[in-house]
């Protein structure tokens, strides 16, 4: 039997930028391009979206974090 699994991978990278658009658009690029050349990623495992957000540490972290954790709690529920 064939399963379907929709895998997401998390991270953080601390990136150094004039602004949040620019880290944002510097990681999306390395993450394409790592992907792009990944025949595993590609074709195995078939990447097909990268998404992020970028924030400054501090008081940044504990809303981020609130984001993901509502959007878990919200995902568990629609399942």
């Amino acid at each position: 039997m064939i399963y379907k699994v929709h895998w997401i991978v998390d991270g953080i990278a601390e990136i150094e930028a004039k602004s949040k658009e620019d880290a944002e658009k510097m990681l999306q690029e390395d993450l394409e391009n790592y992907v792009k050349k990944s025949d595993t990623l590609m074709n195995k495992f078939i990447a097909k979206s990268i998404q992020g957000t970028a924030y400054q540490p501090g008081t940044d972290d504990d809303q981020i974090k609130k984001k993901i954790d509502n959007k878990e709690k919200s995902d568990e529920e629609d399942s």
